[in-house]
């Protein structure tokens, strides 16, 4: 199951003026990392020993000898002493500013029982005696079973005032009847959009308490469970973790808020230092009501919402559910539900025409797509854009992929799109087989599949979508369940079908680096260990492609470095000097 690269002897030196192997003047570069095992992610030099800094970037690459010839009085030294130096991680897709705003809400272990979350429901009520509305999120929906979950579970124990629970997918909401008549939702209540955005109701008709896609937004707008505060504070928590675990550079796949408020979050996290990661963002389009006006706002955000680490300038567009919400768009009916196949966003043509579009304007796109149905449609649309629009420099993704039939996984290389998805959902789906066909559960994450074409794969927590908490944040743990296909740390643990779609740590390694950078157009700044490119790296205690597949999940970060500045230093404080 392990691949280990082949090392290269080799040597780089430049930039600085340097001309020859001498040593500089003082005061020399700004940094070493020496005694290293350096996996590059550059083929011409896989491996190496030392990295030098200065001035923000990578000015050398090879032999420790050569890296401390740079040298000078003023020269920060690492002496890594064998461990594993890579690029920093890139997180392909996640919710940075969406996450920020749960980050201080009650987080629910997912794979708990319905017990173990009515509890924890009931605990931090008891703790927060306060607060006008208990928030948090987690939940596995498929864990209640076809009726989803009940108002009344939750009534039992937070009667008093309004509960609501977002779902660990965010694309449903657990809500107690305190919080359905704060929202005046009753059983005439008219539904958004029928078998997509809806509220579930019971055989009389009355809302049980399971609300579905935009319903569940439109609860958390009614209830302001949201404030730019607690997005501040929670985005800045969020960043520290991410930093901790190795990632210094993020896809934000869809932000809470409008440019003007998005702004002041990223104008308050950079004034006072907290903007330790590179964000490139996204608009995200919430229907076919948006689309009159949706390319003048994806090109008004990539015009106007950026800084110097953070730029929103694709287009992300969502056009299916989840399998576990029956809502991801597939081709064969749902098990035990005659007729639902589920629903897309936008028809074919809207997809087509909004695609079509954004490779007129040049904006690369992302797209929402679960179900095998959606995935197809995404990539006609793709294919469409390509024919309409041949020399657009516009770059594709599709993101999530969970279902994807044996026709359309050619296309992902034959079209050149980007396949985006999080390894921590190929572990066993104890719950998710009993919504699809045998056929299709054998369908499942087909990450080797596709990497066997030549597809870039890249891999992002979906954050705080992961189902996993801030835990789902760390690349290694996910590296070790897209390695193993099983539950971390778990040799014994059911494998998700099928065993052949387990991917080698070097494609893992490669989707939270140089892919990713490719991805987020930042291919020529990060992604790999490169004389020019940005200082961001991650220091291991210890080397990957040595290390038990079932114990990948507890190496540890010690250093990572964003532009040659140590933003996390295993044992210190996170905001502390390093």
């Amino acid at each position: 199951m392990r691949r280990s690269p082949s090392r290269t002897a080799c040597t780089i030196a430049a930039t600085l003026l340097i001309a020859s192997c001498s040593a500089p003047e003082q005061p020399g570069v700004d940094a070493v990392f020496f005694n290293a095992r350096a996996y590059t992610l550059n083929d011409a030099q896989p491996w190496a020993d030392a990295v030098a800094v200065a001035g923000g970037k990578i000015v050398y690459v090879g032999d420790t000898a050569g890296a401390l010839a740079l040298a000078g009085a003023k020269t920060a030294r690492h002496d890594l002493a064998g461990q594993m130096l890579l690029p920093a991680f890139i997180d392909a897709h996640m919710h940075l500013i969406s996450g920020g705003a749960y980050a201080l809400a009650l987080s629910l272990d997912t794979f708990g029982t319905i017990d173990d979350w009515v509890q924890a429901i009931e605990g931090y009520a008891r703790q927060n005696p306060d607060a006008p509305v208990i928030f948090g999120y987690g939940f596995l929906a498929s864990t209640f079973g076809p009726t989803g979950p009940t108002r009344q579970r939750i009534d039992a124990v937070v009667s008093d005032r309004p509960v609501l629970m977002m779902d660990e997918g965010f694309h449903g909401a657990w809500a107690n009847t305190r919080a359905l008549e704060a929202l005046d939702i009753t059983r005439n209540t008219p539904d958004p959009t029928p078998g997509f955005s809806y509220y579930k109701r019971d055989s009389d008709g009355n809302p049980t308490g399971y609300l579905l896609e935009a319903t569940a937004e439109m609860a958390m707008d009614g209830l302001e469970v949201i404030t730019e505060d607690i997005i501040v504070e929670g985005t800045a928590r969020v960043i520290d973790v991410l930093n901790s675990y190795g990632v210094t550079s993020v896809f934000d796949a869809g932000a809470i808020g409008d440019e003007a408020s998005l702004g002041r979050v990223f104008e308050r996290l950079e004034e006072s230092g907290r903007l330790t990661l590179r964000v490139v963002g996204s608009y995200n389009p919430q229907g076919p009501e948006d689309l009159p006006h949706a390319m003048q706002r994806a090109e008004a955000w990539r015009n106007r919402l950026n800084g110097e680490r953070y730029h929103y300038r694709v287009l992300k567009i969502m056009d299916d559910g989840t399998v576990e919400g029956r809502t991801a768009a597939m081709f064969e009916d749902y098990q035990g539900e005659p007729g639902n196949r589920g629903e897309t966003v936008f028809s074919e043509e809207q997809m087509t025409g909004l695609v079509s579009e954004a490779a007129a304007r040049e904006l690369d796109v992302h797209i929402h797509a679960l179900g095998e149905r959606a995935v197809h449609e995404a990539l006609n649309a793709i294919e469409a854009a390509r024919r309409a629009h041949p020399h657009s420099a516009s770059r594709y993704a599709i993101c999530h992929i969970q279902v994807i039939t044996d026709q359309d996984l050619p296309r992902f290389a034959q079209l050149d799109v980007i396949a985006q998805s999080t390894p921590l959902w190929a572990s066993y789906d104890v719950h998710g087989r009993q919504f699809v066909s045998e056929d299709q559960f054998e369908r499942f994450w087909r990450f080797n599949s596709l990497e066997k074409l030549g597809v870039r794969l890249t891999f992002g927590s979906d954050f705080p979508a992961s189902g996993a908490g801030m835990s789902g944040l760390s690349p290694i743990l996910q590296m070790e369940i897209g390695h193993t296909r099983q539950e971390a740390g778990r040799p014994d643990a059911p494998v998700q079908p099928r065993q052949s779609e387990r991917l080698d740590l070097a494609a893992l390694i490669r989707g939270y680096t140089r892919d990713a950078a490719y991805q987020l157009r930042m291919e020529d700044e990060i992604g790999s260990l490169e004389v020019g490119k940005r200082a961001d790296l991650v220091v291991l205690d210890r080397n990957l492609f040595e290390t038990d597949p079932y114990e990948i999940h507890e190496t540890d970060v010690t250093l990572t470095v964003l532009d040659g500045e140590v933003v996390y230093r295993a044992g210190a404080d996170p905001r502390g000097g390093a």
